[in-house]
Formats: structure tokens, C-alpha cells, sequence
């Protein structure tokens, strides 16, 4: 069982930054770690993904203004969020995943941008 925790959301004005982090409750070395985030009336939807080789994945909205990154030594992953737009509200959750599929979400931390 993993347990995560999301920090790091909140207001923002348009054009600003922010910064989340997903603390694991235990290592992080071998699981695929992903943001995911949600908007009222929307489906869940990938954000960006890091695999337990390094390799990262990007919804295209992101258009390189996110950055995913993880410090296994902390047991943490990161999403660095620059130019933040409107449409880039929503809740963003941490999801972990194992070999076998198995999957653990966080509770979701809020971010919200204003024009």
C-alpha cells in the first residue's frame, strides 16, 4: 500500500507559477508517477507521467510549460507549473503505479488560475 499526499495548489493569477509535490509514503524508485487533474463535468485526464526509467510524458495542452521530476531520495514527485493559464484549473491529484497495475491516487490538491 502506498499513501500520497499532494501539496502545493492554490491561487494563482494567469501567466504566474506554481509548484506541487506528491509525498509517498514509501519508495517511489520503481513506480511510474503521474499528475492527473480534474475539472467540474470533465473525466480525470493525464497531465504528465515519469517512469521508473526517467522517461516523461506530456499531455500536448502542457505544451512545455510543465515540468515533472521526482527526488527518490524523498520519496517525492514534483510538477512545476509556468504560464499558468484559466484553463489550467482544476483539482490535480498524484497517482502512483506498479509493474502489476496496481495504482494509488492522493486526495487532489486545488489549483486555481484567474484571468
Amino acid at each position: 500500500q502506498v499513501q500520497l499526499v499532494e501539496s502545493g495548489g492554490g491561487l494563482v493569477q494567469a501567466g504566474g507559477s506554481l509548484r506541487l509535490s506528491c509525498l509517498a509514503s514509501g519508495s517511489i524508485f520503481s513506480l511510474n508517477m503521474g499528475w492527473y487533474r480534474q475539472t467540474p463535468g470533465k473525466q480525470r485526464e493525464l497531465v504528465a507521467v515519469i517512469t521508473s526509467a526517467g522517461s516523461r510524458i506530456y499531455v500536448d495542452s502542457i505544451e512545455g510549460r510543465f515540468t515533472i521530476s521526482t527526488d527518490n531520495a524523498k520519496n517525492t514527485v514534483y510538477l512545476q507549473m509556468n504560464s499558468l493559464k484559466p484553463e489550467d484549473t482544476g483539482v490535480y491529484y498524484c497517482n502512483a503505479r506498479r509493474r502489476d497495475g496496481t495504482e494509488y491516487w492522493g486526495q487532489g490538491t486545488q489549483v486555481t488560475v484567474s484571468s
